[in-house]
């Protein structure tokens, strides 16, 4: 898979690690930074992340930040991505299967990286069910073509 990666400072060693891991497993990581634990904008890179779904270059995103909020608000606001906060085991296979998110969030000081690398298996390994999740899905997107 081609998994686009991005993260601010309070993210930066969980991205480091899920790269070494994903890459590991013969996925392609597009690293989207940040590159250090320098204070750092996390929009800029939760955009640029989430660009790389929105324009097809990436199959889905992983955005890490201190709480996950900011960057799955950012990942939110480019047309075609759908990011979802992976706070526990059972929303990590439910975003995909009902909500067919394009994007996974996390907060790196509210979940151990065990944690959330296993969240990242359990999300890949999942699959949209459509039915009736495919009507509500489809109402996000043609809200989001207006």
């Amino acid at each position: 898979m081609r998994i686009s990666i991005g993260s601010d400072h309070g993210g930066f060693d969980y991205k480091a690690r899920l790269i070494e891991e994903l890459e590991k497993e013969g996925h392609t990581l597009i690293d989207n930074g940040t590159f250090s634990k320098e204070s750092c904008n996390y929009a800029e890179f939760a955009l640029k992340t989430a660009l790389k779904v929105g324009s097809n270059d990436a199959d889905f995103a992983i955005l890490i930040c201190n709480s996950g909020e900011g960057v799955s608000i950012a990942a939110n606001k480019v047309k075609g991505v759908r990011c979802a906060i992976l706070y526990n085991d059972e929303v990590a296979h439910l975003a995909k299967e009902h909500n067919n998110a394009n994007a996974i969030a996390f907060g790196a000081n509210f979940m151990t990286f065990g944690e959330v690398l296993n969240r990242v298996h359990i999300y890949m390994n999942s699959k949209f069910e459509g039915g009736r999740h495919e009507k509500r899905v489809q109402t996000i997107i043609d809200f989001e073509n207006k």
